[in-house]
């Protein structure tokens, strides 16, 4: 699949899909650095032209960690978070 049209696209990382029936959204993992030194995470559910991206909801030392904090995340997570976001 090639990146997404967006600006944020460049800062992140695809992290699958995610599907339930015939609904299926791609995930994306954005990290940036802070201004305090730390980085700073949030999820992007992009399936077509539609787009929903939580909030700053990681904040870590380093990109591994967050990157290890979002694999927590189960499916289950992911959809309670993906339909927060207004689905």
């Amino acid at each position: 699949m090639s990146p997404p049209a967006y600006a944020w696209s460049q800062q992140a990382r695809n992290m699958g899909q995610l599907a339930r029936g015939d609904s299926t959204w791609d995930v994306f993992l954005e990290i940036q650095p802070d201004d305090g030194g730390m980085n700073r995470g949030r999820v992007h559910f992009v399936q077509a032209e539609r787009h929903r991206e939580s909030a700053w909801i990681f904040l870590d030392r380093t990109e591994r960690d967050i990157l290890a904090r979002f694999n927590e995340f189960g499916a289950p997570e992911l959809w309670q978070l993906l339909e927060a976001l207004g689905v």
